[in-house]
């Protein structure tokens, strides 16, 4: 079997919630508040939001709010098209928000200013990362690894991995390609898709891919 040049370390992830002093009434208030918000809070409110919200059709919060308390659907669905897994940096992901978010009050003037059904509070999460006993320094052991995993610690190696390492990858795919140098088994997990899972079906998808090669 195949022995890694580095181990894979394996983590227990969890994460605090807090709310900041940042809310938003209407669409215009958003649009401000977007563009001076902590990165800590643009992350919350995508990537983390994917894990609290199950990979439903509008999964960040942002299109959640403006399709529910702003009765705005068709600013929902632009919010919701952001493919998370095409942003390396949060500054991309500001950029991406913001600009349909502008783009939106210029052409609907009215809207703007519109009272929302419930206000937008903007929240940020502190991760807390330890270190488990856990390496893994082959296929298997990795496979054995991610089995065990609680959800939040898939959602930390495969999701919020991407805007840490600055690729668009995840931690199970740059180690499978960089320290077992398996290029083609990597861009397979890299394909799962994280738009059509739940976390468990992400997990039960990555060990599908992951289990033929273990014997190569």
């Amino acid at each position: 079997m195949r022995q890694a040049k580095q181990p894979f370390q394996f983590v227990t992830a969890s994460y605090l919630i807090r709310i900041t002093r940042d809310r938003a009434m209407t669409l215009e208030e958003l649009a401000r508040i977007l563009h001076s918000c902590s990165e800590a809070s643009i992350f919350h409110h995508t990537f983390q939001s994917l894990e609290r919200q199950h990979y439903v059709s509008f999964s960040n919060d942002f299109a959640q709010w403006a399709l529910t308390a702003c009765n705005e659907p068709p600013l929902a669905e632009e919010l919701a098209a952001i493919d998370l897994r095409d942003c390396t940096s949060i500054d991309d992901l500001r950029k991406s928000l913001t600009s349909r978010v502008d783009g939106y009050i210029l052409d609907n003037a009215s809207a703007s200013t519109r009272r929302a059904f419930e206000n937008f509070f903007f929240c940020e999460a502190l991760e807390f990362l330890v270190n488990r006993d856990e390496k893994a320094m082959n296929l298997a052991e990795l496979e054995e690894g991610i089995r065990k995993m609680s959800l939040q610690t898939v959602h930390h190696h495969f999701i919020n991995s991407r805007l840490r390492l600055r690729l668009q990858t995840n931690d199970f795919s740059n180690w499978i390609d960089t320290s077992l140098g398996l290029p083609e088994l990597a861009r397979r997990v890299e394909g799962i898709d994280i738009y059509v899972n739940t976390l468990d079906g992400l997990r039960e998808e990555i060990l599908q891919v992951i289990h033929p090669w273990i014997d190569r």
